[in-house]
């Protein structure tokens, strides 16, 4: 793993030229221990590149001025700190999302818990992002939670990554300080695979490098916050990506409409051209791309649209289209990292099921290989984990899925792992390896099909509807047998 750490010099290159505004939103992560100043740093930086009304201003300061917090000071993380039990405790709980723009940017900043108790809250935040600033307590260091934070940025694919040593004015701005943090930091993103690591001494109360530089740490000479997140490039897909449309569902009108609804989540389609469902093969050639504003000559990444063929394809909601040559895996077992987000630990007996970004796929099975140690970053063997470890697991599929890897195209990659018994989502993870023909893993596996439920969907025909309604029927069985601790696989009715 290469780590290319940004020199003060290149962090001040431009992006972007003065007075023109970028296209590409900045989404932002806020991380760390708590305590180290998640709120206030960004209260501050909101405070002063202009992202506060005038009554939201005076609010803040009469709410400072009635708490007297730290003196005469503005309590800057009011403007984050929402709900009441965040108040009361002084901690972030839940994930604050905050839009505003400067004359160079518009930025959508995401302000997550630093409590271990809420680290799921942190994941679920950290998924969105495009950088991520990683809060440091000048005090005391890097934290076990600094490296779970760190972890988990690198687990959801965030590449750059800007340390903030944040309170620099209580230990009389020490340079020497501030140096053997950001080594002790580097060495352990040595484990991950950030591009792009930026460190900014900081102090949130009193503004220094947040928006203005700082008079009392004259030896730094890179860039404050504002300027290196008004400069840094936001997370693009490459232009070569494949096209990948996971269908949300079939719409249908007069005169035969018959339409594929969903979400392009990478690569670019265009009218005339060869699609395929990339589970049953079946192809077609893309007639028209409909949208509620009137119909499109193509369609890319993060485009809601209608797709009309010129042949009908026995697909529903859960279907991948993809273009012809360079589909995902009809995968029925896959490699995954994930971490843990319920408060009742792995049970490898419990039911669970796979849910993609359209798709539910019941799982037959789920074991864990490893947990990562996060005094040491390295992995142990383990069978089993608990809420906020992040594992290394297996997990054999009821049904073959279409599926990327999560470094190759994230949005087709990643996952939840859902209670197939109350819905509840019980963790979030990234597919590392794929692999088809899970039929073969052993003998012991109960496979459900139409002779064996032939008691049950003896009422079916070969209609479509039908064929979805066995499919729903299997995997209520499915979900009762495997609640009892039975393998299953479902042999699709297609």
């Amino acid at each position: 793993m290469t780590l290319a750490a940004v020199s003060q010099t290149e962090a001040l290159q431009p992006v972007l030229q003065p007075g023109d505004k970028s296209e590409a939103m900045l989404r932002l992560l806020t991380c760390g221990s708590v305590d180290d100043g998640k709120s206030t740093l960004i209260g501050r930086l909101l405070w002063d590149a202009a992202g506060v009304t005038d009554d939201q201003r005076a609010q803040v300061m009469h709410a400072s001025h009635a708490r007297a917090v730290n003196g005469e000071r503005i309590d800057f993380s009011l403007l984050l700190d929402g709900l009441v039990a965040e108040r009361e405790q002084g901690i972030t709980i839940d994930i604050a999302w905050r839009y505003f723009e400067t004359e160079r940017r518009r930025f959508v900043i995401i302000d997550s818990p630093g409590h271990e108790q809420y680290t799921r809250n942190m994941a679920t935040g950290a998924s969105h992002a495009d950088v991520a600033i990683l809060l440091v307590d000048a005090r005391h260091g890097v934290k076990r939670q600094t490296r779970r934070h760190a972890a988990i940025c690198n687990l959801v694919g965030i590449k750059k990554v800007i340390l903030a040593v944040n309170k620099m004015d209580q230990i009389g701005w020490s340079e020497e300080r501030y140096r053997a943090i950001e080594e002790d930091f580097r060495s352990l993103a040595g484990n991950f695979s950030f591009t792009d690591i930026t460190s900014i001494p900081v102090a949130a109360l009193t503004g220094a490098n947040v928006v203005a530089r700082s008079e009392e740490m004259p030896w730094y000479g890179g860039p404050t916050l504002l300027e290196y997140l008004e400069s840094v490039e936001a997370r693009t897909e490459p232009e070569d990506a494949p096209f990948r449309m996971p269908v949300q569902m079939v719409l249908r009108a007069a005169n035969d409409f018959r339409g594929y609804a969903g979400t392009v989540t990478s690569g670019t389609i265009r009218v005339g051209e060869r699609i395929v469902d990339a589970r049953s093969g079946l192809g077609a050639t893309l007639q028209r791309i409909s949208t509620m504003d009137g119909d499109l000559a193509s369609a890319s990444s993060g485009d809601a649209v209608t797709l009309v063929l010129d042949t009908d394809l026995d697909i529903s909601r859960g279907a991948v289209l993809t273009e012809t040559q360079r589909r995902p895996t009809n995968a029925d077992v896959i490699e995954a990292r994930l971490v843990w987000l319920s408060e009742k630990p792995f049970d490898p007996e419990a039911g669970y099921l796979l849910r993609t970004a359209t798709d539910l796929t019941p799982v037959t099975s789920v074991s864990v290989s490893t947990l990562i140690d996060f005094e040491t970053l390295s992995s142990t063997q383990a069978h089993t984990c608990s809420m906020n470890d992040i594992a290394d697991c297996r997990i054999l599929l009821g049904r073959s899925t279409a599926l990327d890897l999560f470094g190759d195209l994230p949005l087709t990659g990643n996952f939840v792992l859902v209670n197939a018994l109350d819905g509840a989502t019980v963790a979030g993870g990234v597919i590392t390896w794929v692999q088809t023909g899970a039929a073969a893993v052993g003998d012991n596996v109960l496979v459900l099909d139409r002779a064996r439920l032939s008691g049950l969907c003896a009422d079916l025909g070969d209609s479509p509807e039908d064929r979805a309604e066995y499919d729903r029927r299997a995997q209520e069985v499915a979900i009762l047998l495997r609640s009892a601790g039975v393998p299953v696989l479902i042999e699709t009715d297609r």
